[in-house]
């Protein structure tokens, strides 16, 4: 008997035109390193009395679908996530292309995603997927990922899959040794590490349906927060944070000049740190930086994209 393996698992993603609807062609196979996308539904158990100390039969609750995709941080691939957490990008140039994302749309593109394993044969399709979420790390050294919380309308199991033929994107992955941090134009110096996390704040259309699945899920307010962890060599940072003046954060990837990927925070606000003394070690500074819409340009991020996918 067959059974299901991690490493024989496939991911196909391709957007939708109806918000639940899975489109029956233009899926693309898609790289990614985990994921605990799935359907749920729990049961509620049964408050009644009088039968007895045995209890009744439980009934089932609401449907719930939704999770986590972890992807690579990559020249064509992650134009796909882009996407999804910032909306269609305005596309520029012949080769390569230069593809912009822009924080602030009121619409968010909905997604299918099927994953399969196909030794059971299991193939799961997610429709009216929207992303909630997109974060990543910047480190030293390690793999250069990032995850995609997604919210999804509802799940349907087949033992074949209704994705069609995908086609698929050129894997080329950055890595932490491609990254750079620049504060103002400058290179920010003495960074340990450093986290970015977009938010869509999406509200979940819940309403009284026969199959139990959400009707959607509507973008709110959005957020844009983070955290650099540096070693406190001088008092740029803190007196940035005491001001309370914003500055500019872009962190950036590239490859050279046909592959790169910019994601800059146009006015990020500092909050005061506590400056300890834990030891003989080199003292560090954690500053949890949030960012707002900036004077100009009038948002909050811009991602920018460069590669030779014609579109996304």
């Amino acid at each position: 008997m067959a059974r299901a393996h991690g490493a024989r698992a496939q991911m196909a993603l391709a957007f939708e035109s109806v918000c639940g609807t899975a489109p029956a062609t233009g899926y693309r196979t898609v790289p990614f390193a985990s994921t605990t996308l799935g359907s749920e539904q729990p049961l509620i158990a049964s408050e009644l009395l009088g039968q007895g100390r045995d209890p009744l039969a439980p009934i089932k609750d609401a449907v719930t679908a939704d999770g986590d995709v972890v992807v690579p941080i990559d020249v064509e691939n992650l134009g796909l996530w882009l996407k999804a957490a910032f909306g269609a990008p305005v596309t520029s140039g012949t080769t390569p292309k230069t593809h912009t994302f822009q924080s602030g749309n009121w619409t968010l593109p909905s997604m299918a995603i099927e994953t399969a394993m196909p030794e059971v044969p299991r193939y799961a399709m997610y429709s009216g997927c929207v992303c909630d979420q997109l974060s990543w790390q910047m480190a030293r050294s390690g793999l250069l990922t990032a995850t995609a919380r997604l919210v999804a309308q509802g799940e349907n199991v087949a033992a074949t899959t209704a994705a069609g033929t995908p086609t698929s994107l050129a894997l080329q992955r950055f890595g932490h040794f491609n990254g750079a941090i620049t504060r103002n134009g400058s290179p920010l110096g003495n960074v340990i590490s450093a986290e970015v996390t977009y938010s869509n704040g999406l509200d979940r259309i819940e309403t009284i349906r026969s199959d139990g699945r959400i009707e959607g899920a509507d973008p709110g307010m959005a957020a844009l927060t983070g955290r650099v962890e540096v070693r406190f060599a001088d008092t740029t940072l803190i007196t940035q944070a005491i001001d309370g003046t914003p500055c500019e954060l872009v962190f950036a990837w590239s490859l050279g000049a046909n592959a790169s990927f910019t994601f800059t925070a146009h006015a990020v606000y500092l909050p005061r740190p506590r400056i300890e003394i834990p030891g003989p070690q080199g003292i560090q500074a954690t500053f949890d930086w949030q960012a707002a819409k900036a004077v100009s340009p009038a948002r909050m991020c811009t991602a920018v994209l460069v590669n030779t996918v014609v579109s996304y």
